[in-house]
């Protein structure tokens, strides 16, 4: 089992089927698996694209606990792919519900957000072009001015 310095650690509620959801919505290729005894997985390693997935089930006694648990999540894992529109197709045809639609953005993206079955929330981004520095703070201070005068 290789360990890699950018590695994502998620816990979900049925690991077994968040694997094969995001083998299937990802293309993730499932590397490793180890069960405890009753059942439940305690390591599963994924690989999306050069991303490490480290994913377990939910172990209430060693206080570890799926998105689910605390009825959302906090975060989201940002997925940069070179056909944005393919990979939200396939996400969304695995039954990945859409959280803000896929647009082009004014930071240079083609970007949107999801949430998968088990509560987590995934980025998936396609960089078009680059941005200047001084022409994105321009960008984010006319896009987000509406919101603070509220």
């Amino acid at each position: 089992m290789t360990i890699h310095s950018h590695t994502l650690h998620l816990t979900a509620r049925g690991a077994g089927q968040a694997s094969a959801w995001y083998q299937n919505a990802f293309g993730a290729e499932e590397l490793t698996r180890l069960v405890v005894p009753g059942g439940r997985l305690i390591h599963v390693q994924l690989r999306i694209g050069s991303l490490v997935v480290m994913l377990a089930d939910e172990f209430p006694e060693m206080d570890s606990y799926g998105p689910q648990h605390f009825g959302g999540t906090y975060g989201a894992t940002c997925l940069h792919v070179d056909d944005v529109d393919a990979a939200w197709q396939r996400a969304v045809d695995a039954g990945a519900a859409v959280i803000r639609p896929l647009s082009d953005t004014f930071w240079g993206e083609r970007e949107g957000q999801l949430l998968d079955p088990f509560g987590h929330r995934w980025g998936l981004a396609q960089h078009l072009r680059d941005v200047p520095l001084g022409e994105l703070q321009e960008l984010t201070t006319a896009a987000f001015s509406s919101l603070v005068a509220r």
